[in-house]
């Protein structure tokens, strides 16, 4: 909230607050979130700016990125507050653009996350920019940009989320085949774990189930409990609606 007018400004009839300019908007921020606690890449890219907006952008930063799994509603405002001061900095586009994605606002994290990769990101954004495509309406636009030269070059977890979002949009448009296809090569390993991998193997039992393949499904999504450590999926109560 805007401090109240004193002095001068007294004199003037007070504006509504929701007219304040942009660089003074934005949720308050907890008293024990500091701009150190930022990664020291992304306070790197704020070294363009004066000490004080850096220093506030850092923070909103730092608590969107605190809040992005239990509230990722308030971790936006924190992420447009940021950018309100700082719409030129890759990073904070960025961090827009994947609050939007978690909130499901998935044209918001679009244009966000094409802003950050047209100022200049570092970060492997293909993965979200392809399922913010399916979220759209665009699963033939998604799987366009999968084959893209950018697309060849991911590899890891990676490759995998972009294998996990290409299956989505295949499905999307009935190709469940091609989307096992998608989601099988190379080889699934049943014994990793991890998020990544326990999505992957969440996104291969689903498949498997519309296509018919029960049993093969409960045992991927058996597959998917084991190697989801940090609960990201509902595996364990799909096992208990097929079992």
């Amino acid at each position: 909230m805007p401090p109240r007018a004193s002095g001068p400004n007294r004199a003037r009839r007070a504006q509504p607050q929701h007219d304040a300019p942009p660089e003074r908007t934005g949720p308050p921020l907890p008293a024990d979130i500091e701009a150190r606690q930022l990664a020291p890449e992304v306070r790197r890219e704020l070294t363009t700016l004066d000490r004080n907006t850096a220093d506030v952008v850092a923070r909103h930063l730092v608590a969107a990125g605190e809040l992005l799994d239990d509230d990722p509603a308030a971790a936006l405002e924190h992420a447009r507050a940021a950018r309100a001061r700082s719409g030129r900095i890759p990073a904070v586009r960025e961090a827009v653009g994947i609050a939007a994605y978690r909130c499901g606002d998935w044209a918001q994290a679009l244009a966000e996350l094409r802003a950050a990769r047209r100022l200049g990101s570092k970060s492997a954004l293909l993965p979200l920019i392809v399922d913010c495509e399916r979220g759209v309406g665009r699963p033939e636009r998604a799987i366009e940009l999968a084959r893209s030269p950018e697309a060849a070059q991911l590899t890891g977890d990676d490759a995998d989320e972009l294998r996990i979002v290409v299956a989505g949009a295949r499905s999307d448009l009935g190709q469940h085949d091609q989307a096992l296809a998608i989601l099988s090569t190379p080889t699934l390993d049943p014994t990793r774990t991890g998020p990544t991998a326990a999505r992957l193997f969440y996104a291969y039992a689903e498949t498997l189930l519309a296509v018919g393949r029960h049993d093969e499904a409960l045992q991927w999504f058996i597959n998917a409990a084991a190697a989801d450590i940090e609960g990201v999926t509902d595996a364990e109560e799909r096992i208990t609606e097929l079992a």
